[in-house]
């Protein structure tokens, strides 16, 4: 490959920050979970388990709660150094 052909114009991703919680869930919910991912994998066709899900779970979980979104907004307006 010659110069031009090895740049793309979206530059490298950024990696995000990660961190390991380790959580405590009742039997019936691990197992809500594990049913969850198997219909998500026949669904999209795409190996997935319920410790890969949870996090985007969570994420569309807290974007769709309005209260926390709008108690979130206020809260930035009144932090103080703003």
């Amino acid at each position: 490959m010659n110069k031009g052909q090895s740049r793309l114009s979206l530059g490298a991703l950024p990696r995000p920050e990660a961190l390991k919680l380790t959580i405590t869930l009742p039997a019936e919910l691990k197992t809500q979970l594990d049913a969850y991912a198997q219909m998500h994998e026949r669904v999209h066709q795409v190996p997935v388990d319920a410790v890969t899900l949870i996090p985007h779970m969570l994420a569309a979980f807290m974007a769709r709660d309005r209260g926390f979104r709008s108690m979130s907004a206020r809260a930035m307006k009144t932090e103080p150094g703003e």
